[in-house]
């Protein structure tokens, strides 16, 4: 696939099957993801690969993290958690390690964090896979982090289900550049 095609026509892919990617296709997803900008090489990412029954694992953590913080929901309610990591064949959890630096603030330490899980996604649709980054509620609670083995210093920013497009990707609106962008100093 030609670069500026991919970096054009990319879309997140919510409908996903198996087959998952195979073992080269996901180290291809890996390496692109390792190729993030990084200012001072501090390597600020780590990622957890979740498929198999991990995948009804991390349902069960979502539901029951959600019954931790709303107690009085009937079972019926946790169906819905239960069944997200189920969306597609793996699930990669995109973690934000950010360490103590004089120079690197935590910022540029989270958004080299943000180009890698980019990268997971730029090289899955090469590959003639299907991705999309999901965050929502599970992405930011602690119990969820804690169950996951975070440490204090980690963050989760987001779940990047992959797979196998299950029918046609939707074709990408056209947007003009013109409206997103002005020379400095112009008044609008």
């Amino acid at each position: 696939m030609d670069a500026l095609d991919l970096l054009l026509n990319r879309v997140s892919v919510t409908r996903l099957a198996d087959p998952a990617p195979n073992a080269a296709q996901m180290d291809v997803i890996l390496r692109a993801a390792l190729r993030a900008p990084d200012h001072g090489q501090l390597r600020p990412w780590r990622f957890l690969t979740v498929q198999g029954d991990a995948r009804e694992r991390l349902g069960a953590l979502f539901a029951e993290a959600l019954r931790l913080r709303q107690p009085e929901l009937p079972d019926d309610a946790l169906a819905k958690p239960r069944k997200m990591p189920l969306r597609a064949p793996i699930v990669l959890v995109a973690i934000a390690r950010v360490l103590p630096h004089p120079k690197i603030p935590e910022s540029e330490q989270v958004l080299a964090v943000a180009c890698a899980a980019h990268g997971v996604l730029l090289a899955a649709h090469a590959q003639g896979l299907g991705a999309v980054w999901r965050t929502g509620e599970f992405a930011y609670d602690p119990y969820v982090a804690q169950q996951l083995g975070l440490a204090d210093n980690e963050q989760v920013l987001g779940f990047i289900y992959v797979g196998t497009p299950d029918g046609n990707p939707r074709t990408p609106p056209e947007l003009d550049p013109r409206d997103f962008v002005r020379p400095w100093g112009q008044v609008s």
